[in-house]
């Protein structure tokens, strides 16, 4: 059956192959993107089901404007993908706070009000479905990206708790965790404090250094993560997270065995502080 998608940050990277497989196999893709000269472009992929429009995350009017256009070309919108971010690269001390807060602005706030645009269509008809681009980074920490990986546990806390709160509402919400994807996330997706401190140039500036040098090699297919995400978006039960990527599985692995076993090493301290029966 024919689906209906909006997807945030379709000018290139993951959010333009997602748009690009959906409407290869004949969905309708309304891609949202900032720049107007770029939606002839993304129209031209399949003309009469290709909708571009322009739209900042960090913008509610545009934003409501936008799902408003895409309720009405559409009739009805049957998936939300939330994928339009970006990087902040830096020590966490680095980062100065009006830096923290445009990282915010575009990777927590931007998807919230998105699928808070969205969600009264989906409530009413009790049926639809969010899939918010997180990051295994939203799971697992990585030295000299503090304030980006703050953003994506953000959005990961955020929309785990929605999808409870919709699960009886006819609503799925899935957070897909990639590793790393051969996209420009490491060069034009990616900002790097402004100010740096000598003191950092050890680990916290391995991200920095690791991006610049593996930009291109990075070991996963955008085009297979495309795919894998419309199947997801087709499963009757999907689950709450999907990781995409051998490095996602491994770094994701670590983290939740180091979370495992500080719970099984300190539970005598933990359970001390119970009130006596």
């Amino acid at each position: 059956m024919t689906k209906t998608w909006m997807i945030t940050g379709v000018s290139g990277g993951l959010g333009r192959e997602i748009a690009r497989a959906a409407l290869e196999r004949g969905d309708i893709v309304v891609g949202a993107m900032r720049r107007p000269e770029a939606v002839a472009a993304f129209e031209a992929l399949a003309p009469g089901r290709a909708h571009g429009v322009v739209m900042d995350v960090t913008d509610t009017a545009a934003i409501a404007a936008a799902v408003a256009k895409a309720e009405s070309v559409t009739g009805t919108l049957d998936v939300l993908v939330n994928n339009a971010g970006y990087g902040l690269v830096g020590a966490v001390e680095e980062a100065s706070l009006d830096e923290v807060r445009a990282q915010f602005e575009v990777n927590v706030f931007g998807p919230l009000a998105v699928l808070k645009a969205v969600l009264p269509a989906m409530r009413a008809r009790r049926a639809g479905r969010i899939i918010n681009i997180t990051s295994v980074s939203g799971l697992a920490v990585w030295a000299g990206t503090g304030v980006y990986c703050a953003s994506k546990w953000a959005l990961e806390g955020l929309t785990q708790t929605l999808a409870q709160e919709v699960a009886d509402l006819g609503i799925k919400v899935v957070n897909v965790a990639p590793g790393g994807l051969r996209t420009d996330f490491a060069t034009g997706s990616k900002v790097i404090v402004a100010d740096k401190l000598s003191d950092y140039d050890g680990l916290a500036r391995d991200a920095e250094r690791i991006m610049a040098d593996h930009a291109g090699q990075e070991p996963g297919d955008p085009s297979k993560a495309a795919k894998a995400i419309l199947t997801i978006a087709d499963v009757e039960d999907p689950p709450m997270h999907l990781l995409l990527g051998e490095d996602a599985l491994k770094y994701a692995g670590y983290a939740a065995q180091g979370l495992a076993a500080d719970i099984e090493a300190w539970k005598t301290l933990s359970l001390s502080t119970s009130f006596d029966a």
